[in-house]
């Protein structure tokens, strides 16, 4: 009886919710985007101006936005009254169920800060549990209810903004809100508002978009596709056809001689905190934990390791020095390394430019000390800036203090220590490269904090940020005219959700474009052991690249310290410079803390792990609907993915399929078209609990109330109670 009444009260609410939305808004139509540009006469000065981008001239000229459907301004006060009213209507028609659900309210939890608060309101910030909205943002991993936060955030700064205050007005105030919810601990929020709240206001003044459309760009999927125009663009291809692809023939080495290999390093986010103490609180309520600042452990059970930590801890200089003297030892033979960023530790609320840059030149110092005359080829991270994700195109910003130059002018200076002079000018205009390794073999560096969508920045325009993705198609196609064969390096991977659905769609388009010539793609970000697969436009059935995906040095959070190694294709007749192998070698954290021992062994070499005839796109597509249907396989990919660690958690039917659909996603934010068949696979055998699909639409139902615009921008209203 219970579960029909609440099954009951659940279809009612989303029904009469679903309705109400419709009548308010109007059905949403989607606008169709106009066809990709084509090569005309016109587009003749885009390449002159790629080749300026790598010339000594600093011109840079405008970018072209495509719009692709009128856009109507909001009438913000028409919008605030009218929300008034269906606010009211709201909040009575839902006082009687929180009343009943909540029964009388908790004097203890009636503290000064919330007092003002309308119960409404009230019970709806405890139901949008801002904890699990936290750790969403942490784990890039948004559920509706980050949308419905994100977009009660906006409208909040957005209104703020509105009404003439100042940036130090909005500190105040967003402090005041991280404290009373208790979202950080004060010195936290006092750090991240005094840090991000300048360049946030910069690029809310300037923007004439509203909460929802700031949503869907930031967070993507779990916002819904709102249309945007100023948002939609496309790159231009040169009038070349592609060439027919060549099958890649599996290289056999029965009774013959061994093909020559590179063997090539992987290292990727260290995290190194140089505050890392041993015995100090792990288990502190901070982003970042370990630190004296955090105090000593209360218990044995939360003191900081020796060598690391699974909680929220960055890796102590002693670990790192270890990894480094280990493959030193181990691996005598690497021809080169790949370095795809993340050096400074997690407190991204107490960084300074000083001490980013120092972390910085120590570790390239290091390097260089660890590895003579070994080529490393570097991509830059996201934790790079500070702020972290701060990446402002040049062109968009006219204060010095926001500018990115202090960055890109070290890492210029750092970098050529292995790279030669010729790429200077593109690291200082955008932090990306293009190097020849050996004749017929290129890479190439791509800053990936241009489809980085915590980067407030692009908010303002995305249009291809510095034009990074038209200089990448330009190298590719001299590259093909070549013969060259190219790999490509960046931080955060394509398809995964920090990235911008329309720099990733472009992206994909080049990479299916120019499948021929991209042999490999490496990225790191993510911490995991994990990959990426794209596949043709033209047939999504068709695999044609692949992005590896490294494991981190950091054990943050829940895994153990980690690399890669990868056997590429040498130098032959005809190489495909392909990769053939990988293998991922991890110290198990648990055991160096408990003997003051670490060792590091090999976790695993691929294709004997998961039998592989070889690394192609089309076996690794084989693979991924292994996974499906094969739970042993599976659960091997995962403890891999883990990197072994005993704190992993388990995995269930939605766990399963988000990680076999991240497998598929080289094209972010597309889950529906990319993933739809797996997962109906493997929906098929399983079941939702009731309980999960009454949470699931109670979520689903707060989501489309905050989805209405008028409720929306009224939202900083009732927050202070203004409204009554």
């Amino acid at each position: 009886m219970l579960f029909r009444l609440l099954t009951t009260w659940s279809y009612q609410i989303l029904s009469f919710i679903t309705v109400y939305a419709i009548f308010t808004a109007g059905i949403p139509i989607e606008k169709p985007r106009k066809a990709i540009p084509q090569w005309t006469t016109h587009n003749m000065s885009l390449w002159e101006d790629i080749i300026l981008l790598s010339s000594d001239n600093e011109h840079q000229p405008a970018l072209m936005i495509n719009h692709t459907g009128v856009y109507i301004a909001p009438d913000i006060e028409k919008m605030e009254n009218e929300t008034l009213r269906k606010f009211q209507i709201l909040k009575t028609n839902y006082a009687k169920y929180f009343y009943e659900v909540d029964g009388k309210p908790n004097k203890e939890d009636s503290r000064a800060s919330r007092a003002a608060l309308p119960r409404f309101v009230d019970k709806a910030l405890q139901l949008l549990n801002l904890n699990q909205v936290v750790g969403e943002v942490e784990t890039s991993v948004m559920s509706k209810m980050s949308c419905t936060a994100c977009k009660a955030g906006a409208g909040f700064l957005q209104h703020y903004i509105k009404t003439g205050k100042t940036r130090d007005d909005i500190v105040k105030i967003t402090y005041q809100f991280c404290t009373s919810f208790k979202l950080q601990t004060p010195r936290v929020c006092e750090g991240i508002t005094e840090l991000f709240s300048g360049e946030v206001v910069y690029v809310l003044q300037r923007i004439n978009i509203g909460p929802e459309e700031i949503c869907s760009f930031v967070i993507g999927d779990a916002c819904g596709d709102v249309y945007n125009p100023t948002h939609e663009w496309d790159v231009v291809f040169p009038p070349v056809p592609k060439p027919t692809p060549i099958e890649t023939k599996i290289l056999k080495n029965l009774f013959q001689e061994p093909v020559p290999q590179f063997k090539v390093l992987h290292l990727s986010d260290t995290h190194f905190d140089p505050y890392y103490e041993e015995g100090t609180n792990a288990d502190c309520n901070e982003p970042l934990c370990c630190r004296l600042t955090n105090g000593p452990a209360v218990s044995p059970q939360n003191r900081a390791g020796r060598w690391g930590d699974y909680r929220k801890c960055d890796t102590p200089k002693r670990t790192i020095d270890n990894m480094l003297q280990h493959i030193v030892a181990t691996h005598t033979d690497i021809d080169y390394i790949i370095w795809t960023g993340d050096l400074p530790a997690h407190d991204i609320w107490n960084q300074t430019k000083e001490e980013n840059l120092s972390i910085l030149k120590e570790t390239v110092a290091q390097l260089l000390k660890m590895f003579p005359g070994i080529p490393i080829f570097p991509a830059l991270g996201n934790h790079e800036a500070v702020p972290v994700n701060s990446f402002p195109p040049s062109s968009l910003v006219n204060k010095p203090e926001y500018a990115i130059d202090w960055l890109y002018s070290e890492l210029d200076t750092q970098w050529r220590r292995w790279l030669p002079g010729s790429v200077s000018r593109t690291i200082k205009r955008g932090a990306f490269y293009s190097v020849l390794v050996r004749p017929g073999f290129r890479i190439i560096s791509l800053n990936m904090n241009y489809c980085n969508n915590k980067n407030w920045w692009l908010l303002i325009n995305s249009t291809d940020p510095v034009k990074e993705l038209q200089w990448f198609i330009y190298e590719l196609q001299n590259a093909e005219f070549n013969g060259e064969k190219v790999h490509v390096l960046g931080h955060i991977p394509p398809g995964h959700p920090d990235c911008l659905k329309v720099w990733s769609r472009n992206y994909y388009a080049i990479i299916s474009r120019y499948e021929s010539t991209i042999t490999a793609q490496f990225f790191g970000h993510t911490h995991f052991d994990e990959f990426e697969l794209f596949y043709d436009t033209q047939n999504l059935g068709r695999a044609v690249s692949i992005a590896y995906v490294g494991p981190s040095v950091t054990p943050y959070y829940d895994l153990n310290p980690g690399y890669r190694i990868y056997y590429v294709d040498g130098d032959r007749e005809h190489s495909t410079r392909s990769v053939l192998d990988h293998e991922t070698w991890v110290m198990n954290l648990k055991e160096a803390n408990l003997y003051d021992y670490p060792i590091w062994q090999k976790l695993y070499s691929t294709q004997a792990a998961y039998n592989l005839p070889s690394l192609r796109p089309e076996d690794w597509d084989v693979f991924v609907s292994h996974l499906v249907e094969d739970q042993t396989t599976f659960d091997l990919y995962y403890k891999h993915y883990w990197k072994n660690s005993p704190t992993r958690p388990a995995c269930d039917a939605e766990c399963k399929k988000r990680m076999i659909c991240d497998l598929r996603s080289g094209r972010s934010h597309d889950r529906k078209i990319l993933c739809q068949e797996i997962e109906s696979r493997i929906d098929a055998g399983t079941r939702i609990s009731w309980r999960a699909w009454l949470y699931n639409g109670f979520t689903a139902s707060m989501s489309v109330i905050m989805s209405i615009p008028h409720y929306t921008y009224q939202i900083p209203k009732y927050l202070l109670g203004y409204t009554r």
